[in-house]
């Protein structure tokens, strides 16, 4: 371990740092002030590496992004006051999300100040509701105990967010001869009750056509492989929420599509066709895949922990423990069944796929949605990774985007904060530089946590950076149409972003030709480097798709 290693600490802030690297932590992400000077300096001579952010919410969704992709605690740093009210919205996007993280965030002295009550807030108070675990550190003998503590809980399903208060004199503290650090937990996760799982399978050999849902809790390696052996044992089709997509490679013979909106898609044909639901990770948290009724279609639970009690998910059977260990239980032992019949599920299938390549490849400009994930699709490799922000743009690519393995595809549809696309795309380029990586963005999210382009090209990072540009706010653009409401109070003026990315060091490029996007995209992804590419989106197509065609095409199924 790296703390046996390393001298004996001389004050908290290095007793902190001891337990992060005992913990094996690489990164933190950091806004810096003065009261984290000492905890700056013991990181200085640590083997963890300091990414020094431009805001401490990009530093926030970094960290959560990490989490979310190696399943290890991600790690971010701010300052007291408004460092720490700026790690809000991360605190709740990786709470919501499931994504392990900390906060560290500093404060001035609690046994002695001078400064009054200038900046101070009650931070601990403030995280309450958005963290599994909130603590002010008031003496450094409880650093390693503090810190354990919080790991456990941010890794330990469903994983969430953390945050520590590190108090400047705390961190200047020589902690007593007896404090040693805690050695982290090899804990492993309960499996299922053999009852449920027999109950699960029986429930699956009565019913006559079944299909299974994949949510975010299924998006690990273990239940991939789990799942597909499911899915290839028993012939069950399936479907993904927008958070699971990828668990199962979506060319897979089965895959009937993705549930990007919550009713009146191809895919909620499939669910009405159903008589169960194997629902595989998927939580309320998620904005619903589909409304169950009272006196409708079964539904199984295969999730980590128990099921919320919601009006609009209630199962009738729970299978509570280790996903992975559970659907492989199911695929070993429900067996192929002969009374199962997924022709009209099937029929479902061919209508999403016809309807998913109509106008992929339409030529007007500026470029309608279709032609855009079509392009993105045709350009990145198998193993690339995109990272959508949140707007229009990011149903289009979960309804037309197919991913063919986890996480390749990260999108937020938990908390579906803006900002948060550029921050987690670059995480992922700094895990995976042997990768493909774009960031995916509307003008609006991009603009919220922009700065960042200048972190990326100071990491040296290779990344594309897509702006997918209409000068608005277009998803609320498009329900404000929905509700009858006039246009008004949604639309706004963009930079040049070309200059812009010069400005920052980046290269920049307009598309100004349909024919223009893919060739622009696969030389900047064969480039290096960092790259932004502003394409102009007709968004006329939301109407017309999602207000008009499914709701007439849906119908006939």
């Amino acid at each position: 371990m790296a703390n046996q290693q390393r001298a004996k600490a001389r004050n908290g802030a290095e007793l902190f740092i001891q337990a992060l690297e005992n913990e094996g932590v690489k990164y933190l992400f950091a806004v810096p002030g003065e009261e984290n000077l000492d905890f700056l300096e013991a990181l200085r001579t640590s083997n963890i590496q300091l990414v020094l952010n431009r805001h401490e919410q990009a530093a926030g969704f970094m960290a959560a992004t990490y989490g979310r992709l190696t399943g290890q605690v991600g790690i971010c740093l701010s300052t007291l006051g408004p460092g720490a009210t700026n790690l809000v919205t991360a605190a709740a996007y990786a709470q919501l999300g499931a994504m392990p993280m900390m906060m560290i965030s500093g404060q001035k002295p609690i046994k002695s100040s001078k400064q009054g009550l200038f900046q101070i807030l009650d931070v601990v108070d403030l995280m309450r509701p958005l963290t599994k675990y909130t603590r002010q550190i008031s003496n450094a003998n409880t650093i390693p105990a503090k810190v354990r503590e919080a790991f456990r809980l941010a890794s330990e399903e469903r994983p969430g967010a953390v945050h520590l208060e590190l108090p400047e004199d705390i961190a200047a503290e020589a902690p007593g001869p007896d404090t040693h650090i805690f050695k982290p937990s090899d804990a492993r996760r309960p499996s299922a009750s053999g009852k449920s799982l027999e109950m699960a399978c029986d429930m699956l050999r009565q019913a006559r056509h079944p299909v299974i849902m994949i949510g975010a809790g299924a998006n690990r390696k273990r239940v991939s492989q789990a799942l597909l052996h499911l899915v290839n044992v028993t012939g069950i089709p399936f479907f993904t929420t927008q958070m699971g997509k990828g668990v199962v490679d979506e060319r897979h013979p089965g895959y009937l599509g993705n549930a990007a909106l919550s009713a009146g898609d191809f895919v909620h044909c499939a669910i009405d066709r159903a008589d169960l639901v194997i629902n595989v990770g998927h939580d309320v948290v998620e904005k619903p895949p589909f409304f169950m009724t009272p006196g409708g279609k079964k539904v199984i639970h295969v999730n980590f922990s128990a099921a919320d009690v919601d009006p609009v998910y209630f199962p009738q059977h729970e299978v509570v423990g280790d996903i992975a260990n559970s659907v492989e239980y199911m695929a070993e032992n429900c067996g192929h069944c002969s009374n199962h019949d997924f022709t009209g599920l099937m029929e479902v299938k061919q209508a999403v796929d016809a309807h998913l390549q109509d106008r992929a490849e339409d030529g007007r400009f500026p470029v309608i949605p279709q032609r855009i994930v079509h392009d993105v699709r045709r350009v990145m490799p198998e193993d690339g990774i995109i990272a959508l922000d949140n707007g229009m743009y990011k149903l289009w690519f979960a309804r037309n985007y197919p991913a063919y393995d986890n996480n390749t595809v990260l999108l937020d549809n938990a908390l579906a904060s803006m900002g948060a696309g550029l921050p987690s795309a670059m995480m992922a380029s700094m895990l995976y530089p042997e990768l493909k990586v774009m960031a995916v963005c509307g003008d609006g999210g991009f603009m919220m946590n922009s700065q960042e382009l200048e972190t990326a090209v100071r990491l040296n990072l290779n990344l594309v950076v897509l702006i997918i540009n209409d000068s608005a706010y277009g998803m609320i653009k498009w329900k404000q149409s929905q509700e009858g409401f006039e246009n008004f109070g949604l639309d706004y003026q963009n930079p040049d972003f070309v200059k812009y990315a010069e400005s920052y060091g980046a290269s920049g490029h307009h598309v100004t030709r349909t024919e223009d996007l893919r060739p622009t995209l696969k030389a900047a992804l064969a480039a290096g480097g960092v790259h932004l590419v502003d394409v102009p989106v007709d968004y006329s197509e939301n109407r017309r798709v999602f207000d008009e065609e499914l709701a007439e095409l849906t119908c006939r199924l």
